[in-house]
């Protein structure tokens, strides 16, 4: 099934479009997502077929529930409308549920689902409210066209608001705004809305927690690029890039809505994101647990480039987001490996790992420094491009967020480090070989000679990544290059009526 989505990815190269009456983009941004998820896909079945954790029975159910997660993300990666952005996620967030309580026998597996749901459950409700809200207010779903509207809107209520001293926008669409986040934060494991992540990778089986870190959260990266390019930031007017209707770097926010305090909303959540997330794990004795805290953190660098939305951060955040699938779900697959041979999966159950299985050990310590973003390793250069993406912009509040990323950064050495000294300072009685399966030592050095091969030479990957940076917005799009001089306010979209 991979391998045939695959192709299909290889048979639409170069080709844009808007299909389902508008509901989903072909593009290269969702392109290069979906050849992504292919690849989490992939080492994800494989670390699942290993697995000691997973019941002998019914593996046909758990595997066609994690391709169809896979087609959830899919649709992530390509919405263009609200209704999708939600279908997508709600196709991802259910079927995530059931996997998290696959093994229906264990207690702890139990409890994950079922917080899961709960969590899931308050989350989707928040963002469907946000999506009636903005409807009601906009009168249309589609991102393009809301993007139109609300240009519309501004550039008719500025005057005003500028000489009566008020803001041009209501409180309900700063409300709606965050209500949307509120779902997709959920996915990506923000704070606040991050209190299910340690309980569910700590309780689901392993392969799905190392699936869980970095597939869905990809995918709610992609989406949230999509929702916010697609409402947020202004129609290219470079040419060349416009005439074939995408959009390309602009000054972030479009000036007309910058009356509402996106930007500052999004500054806080990320400096709470990565700060909760790297004081929280240093506590943490359970390598799931900790490594769930981890994945929180990285959440917050992650927003930092949301918080600028120019194409440097875009391009930043994407690039991440690739060396973050290598650096962790190579780490849970050596936590794996480790829990299939002595059952626990706490720091202790690791020490020693440097002389009982030499490559699974080495291969843990390049994806611990990677994690914690040291040289010559991939993590470096993601956050080095993350943070540089913030200082560009300038200001200092933005200035002052990069350092705490900095000192965020410095943090999570601390705990990275608890799991080397464990593998290699500290006493264990047992000196035999572990006899871990040799799949896992294939997996982990496929992940593990790419994080250290682009902290060094990333060049092409960062080009392709560049190059995708397009997004197709369809119909909208070429009415604005219909219109006299390209004027936002040319272009009216009565409410409905393509509906």
């Amino acid at each position: 099934g991979l391998a045939l989505s695959g192709l299909a990815l290889i048979a639409l190269n170069g080709q844009t479009a808007v299909v389902f009456s508008g509901q989903l983009s072909i593009d290269p941004l969702g392109m290069l997502f979906k050849w992504l998820f292919i690849a989490i896909g992939a080492a994800s079945l494989y670390t699942s077929m290993l697995s000691k954790e997973l019941p002998d029975r019914h593996m046909g159910e758990y595997y066609i529930l994690l391709v169809s997660i896979l087609f959830g993300m899919f649709l992530m990666a390509s919405a263009n409308d609200l209704l999708m952005v939600y279908l997508g996620l709600e196709m991802v967030s259910i079927l995530s549920f059931a996997m998290a309580g696959y093994r229906s026998h264990d207690k702890r597996s139990s409890e994950a689902a079922l917080k899961y749901v709960i969590y899931g459950g308050a989350a989707s409700g928040l963002m469907l409210f946000g999506i009636s809200l903005i409807y009601g207010l906009l009168g249309t779903t589609e991102l393009s066209a809301l993007h139109t509207t609300l240009a519309n809107w501004a550039s008719e209520h500025f005057a005003t608001s500028a000489t009566t001293n008020e803001s041009a926008f209501p409180i309900t669409l700063l409300t709606s705004i965050i209500f949307m986040f509120a779902g997709i934060g959920y996915k990506i494991a923000a704070v606040p809305f991050h209190m299910w992540s340690p309980d569910v990778y700590e309780g689901a089986p392993t392969p799905f927690s190392a699936f869980l870190s970095v597939g869905p959260k990809a995918a709610g990266f992609a989406l949230l690029m999509r929702v916010f390019i697609g409402i947020f930031v202004p129609f290219s007017h470079d040419g060349v890039l416009a005439e074939k209707g995408f959009i390309s770097d602009a000054d972030g926010f479009m000036t007309l809505v910058m009356d509402l305090p996106l930007p500052a909303v999004l500054g806080i959540v990320a400096a709470l994101t990565m700060t909760i997330g790297n004081l929280a794990a240093i506590a943490q004795n359970n390598v799931k647990r900790l490594l769930a805290y981890s994945s929180i953190a990285h959440a917050g660098y992650l927003l930092m480039g949301f918080v600028v939305l120019s194409e440097s951060s875009m391009h930043a955040v994407i690039l991440y987001t690739i060396f973050y699938y290598l650096m962790n779900l190579g780490a849970f697959t050596v936590v794996q490996a480790v829990r299939d041979q002595t059952g626990g999966e706490m720091i202790d159950d690791l020490e020693g790992l440097g002389a009982r299985e030499p490559l699974l050990a080495v291969a843990m310590v390049v994806f611990m420094l990677s994690l914690t973003g040291l040289p010559p390793l991939a993590g470096f250069i993601g956050k080095f491009y993350i943070f540089a993406s913030v200082l560009e912009r300038g200001g200092f509040w933005l200035t002052a967020l990069a350092i705490l990323g900095v000192v965020n950064s410095a943090i999570s050495l601390y705990y990275y480090m608890r799991v080397v000294k464990a593998m290699y300072l500290s006493d264990t009685a047992d000196t035999q070989p572990l006899g871990v399966h040799r799949g896992y030592v294939l997996v982990t050095t496929l992940l593990a000679v790419p994080t250290l091969v682009l902290g060094l030479y990333w060049s092409p990957l960062s080009t392709t990544v560049r190059n995708s940076l397009q997004i197709h917005r369809g119909e909208i799009m070429q009415a604005m290059i219909d219109a006299p001089q390209n004027n936002l306010a040319a272009v009216k979209l009565e409410p409905n009526t393509k509906r």
